[in-house]
């Protein structure tokens, strides 16, 4: 399972850390992997589980 990163950064920005979002836009790729990547989406506040589910709901 991977999580897309706009949706991270939809998130990032929807809280105003915007210098975060810039980051996480620079680093990342497109999908994110959260085993690889689980450290830095639990030092940003984003549990992987919430995003797979958001990740989910959205449109088919």
């Amino acid at each position: 399972m991977t999580i897309a990163k706009a949706d991270v950064l939809a998130i990032l920005r929807g809280r105003g850390q915007h210098h975060r979002a810039d980051f996480v836009d620079r680093e990342l790729p497109d999908r994110i992997d959260p085993a690889r990547h689980g450290g830095l989406l639990a030092t940003l506040r984003l549990d992987p589980a919430q995003l797979a589910e958001l990740a989910g709901s959205g449109p088919a």
